[in-house]
C-alpha cells in the first residue's frame, strides 16, 4: 500500500532535527517498503509561540508490505531519537493512504497560515480513520498532518547535509570561503547561501543539532554540483528535499489584522519612523482596517535605513507577522512617495540675494534693491528613496519569506 508518512514536533532548542530523524525513519522502513520520491519539509506558521526551532513539519511517499510493522519501526524511531525528556516537544506521526491525502488540504494550509489546535488535528484524524502515533501531548500531530496534506503551487529544493554522530554538538568545522565560491558561481539559481552584506555564511546553522549545512536552490543538479565546492567536515549523510521555503506560503492577503498571522497589506505612513534603544526602529501606517504599527528590528541590519528614510504621506505595501500588535516586516513595497519641500526666503529678482523678513505678516524685502515679495518659496527636497521592492538581508530572513530574487518583478532592491 501506498502511504504518506507526516512527522513533526521531534526536536528541541537543545538539538535534534525531525529532518534527521525522518531519515532514519526512511533507511530502517526500507526493510518492509520503498520509499518513493523526494521527502518534503513543510514549514508552518512561523509566528507560533510554542514552536522549537523553524517549525518544519516532514512527510515522505512509501510503498509498504505491512502498515502495522512500519508503524512499530516509527514508534522505535521516535522513542530512539527524539528529544522526548523536553517540556516542549512533543511528536506526533501520522499513516496517510495516498487517496485520503486531498482531504488534508485544507488542514494545511490552516497549520501555514492560522492557528490551529491540537483537538483539531484529532478530530481530522478520527473523521478520517487515519492511523497515528501521539508521544506525550501530541501537539505534532498538527505538523504531521499539514506536511503530508501542503499542496506546493511553488517550491524549492534544499540539500541538507548531516554531521558524522560523534560531531553533533561540537563547533562545525568548514571553510567559509567556499560557500562564498557556491554563491558567486550559482546564485541566484542558488540562492541565501551566504549574506555579503554582513559577512554570514547562512547555509550553515548555529545550532546544536545534526545539520552541517543546507543549500536551498531551482535546481537539483545545481544543488550536488554546488556541494563539490564547498569545503567542509565528512559529513554522514546527504538528503535533498522538495519544500515550501522561500514562498511566502504563510502571507495572508489583507483580511483583519490579528496575533499570530502573517499579512500583505496597503497602508499610507502617519507617522515618522522613530527608533528605541537596541536600534529598533518603528512607524505607523493607516491601512483599511485600521492603524498598524510596523516594525523593523536590528537584526533587519540595513533594511532599518529604508524604514528610517520614510516619511508622513508614503505609500506603502507591507510584508510581514503580526505579534505583539506589530507587524515585524519581511519585506516592504513603496508604491508612491510623498513631495518634501524646504521654505526659504525669496530671491531678490535684481541682485539674487536672499531677502531678509520685514517683520511678522508683512512679507520679505531686499535692503540694497529695495524690491519685496510677500511669501517664501518652496524647493522640492529629493528623496533618498526609489519606489519599489525592498527586503530584510539573507541573514534577517525567515524560512518561508520568498525573496525578492525568486519574484519576477520590476523595482528590486536587493541586498546581497
Amino acid at each position: 500500500m501506498r502511504v504518506w508518512i507526516g512527522i513533526d514536533d521531534t526536536d528541541s532548542r537543545k538539538g535534534m532535527c525531525t529532518t534527521y530523524l525522518a531519515l532514519i525513519l526512511m533507511e530502517r522502513l526500507k526493510d518492509i517498503g520503498e520509499i518513493l520520491g523526494f521527502p518534503r519539509i513543510i514549514r508552518l506558521n512561523p509566528t507560533i509561540p510554542f514552536k522549537t526551532r523553524g517549525n518544519g513539519a516532514v512527510s515522505f511517499l512509501a510503498e509498504l508490505e505491512d502498515l502495522d510493522k512500519a508503524m512499530e519501526i516509527a514508534e522505535r524511531t521516535v522513542n530512539d531519537y527524539a528529544e522526548l525528556e523536553e517540556e516542549n516537544t512533543n511528536p506526533g506521526v501520522v499513516f496517510v493512504e495516498e487517496e485520503k491525502v486531498p482531504l488534508l488540504k485544507e488542514f494545511a494550509i490552516k497549520a501555514i497560515k492560522d492557528v490551529l489546535t491540537i483537538e483539531d488535528a484529532m478530530k481530522l484524524i478520527e473523521k478520517h480513520r487515519i492511523p497515528y502515533l501521539k508521544f506525550k501531548n501530541g501537539r505534532g500531530l498538527i505538523g504531521a498532518l499539514a506536511s503530508v496534506g501542503a499542496v506546493l503551487e511553488d517550491l524549492v529544493y534544499e540539500l541538507i547535509t548531516y554531521r558524522m554522530p560523534d560531531k553533533i554538538g561540537k563547533p562545525r568545522e568548514f571553510e567559509k570561503e567556499s560557500f562564498y565560491n557556491v554563491d558567486f558561481e550559482f546564485y541566484p539559481t542558488i540562492f541565501d547561501t551566504v549574506d555579503w552584506c554582513n559577512d554570514v555564511v547562512m547555509a550553515v546553522p548555529g545550532t546544536p543539532c545534526p545539520v552541517l549545512f543546507g543549500l536551498r536552490g531551482e535546481s537539483v543538479e545545481a544543488l550536488k554540483k554546488a556541494i563539490e565546492i564547498v569545503k567542509t567536515e565528512p559529513w554522514e549523510r546527504e538528503q535533498i528535499f522538495l519544500t515550501n521555503h522561500a514562498t511566502d506560503m504563510h502571507i495572508i492577503e489583507n483580511g483583519e489584522v490579528k496575533e499570530f498571522h502573517s499579512y500583505r497589506l496597503v497602508g499610507k505612513v502617519i507617522k515618522k519612523p522613530y527608533e528605541i534603544i537596541g536600534g529598533h526602529v518603528f512607524f505607523e501606517i493607516e491601512t483599511k482596517s485600521g492603524i498598524l504599527k510596523c516594525s523593523a528590528f536590528e537584526p533587519t541590519k540595513q533594511f532599518r535605513n529604508i524604514v528610517r528614510a520614510l516619511i508622513p504621506g508614503d505609500l506603502v505595501e507591507v510584508y510581514g507577522s503580526v505579534k505583539n500588535g506589530a507587524l515585524n516586516l519581511e519585506k516592504m513595497r513603496i508604491l508612491e512617495l510623498e513631495k518634501q519641500f524646504l521654505e526659504l526666503n525669496p530671491l531678490c529678482p535684481q541682485c539674487g540675494k536672499r531677502m531678509e523678513s520685514s517683520g511678522k505678516g508683512q512679507g520679505f524685502r531686499c535692503r540694497s534693491c529695495k524690491t519685496r515679495a510677500f511669501e517664501k518659496i518652496k524647493i522640492e527636497i529629493p528623496r533618498k528613496l526609489e519606489k519599489g521592492f525592498y527586503e530584510v538581508p539573507p541573514c534577517a530572513r525567515r524560512h518561508l519569506t520568498k525573496p525578492l530574487i525568486r519574484m519576477q518583478i520590476l523595482g528590486r532592491h536587493i541586498f546581497r
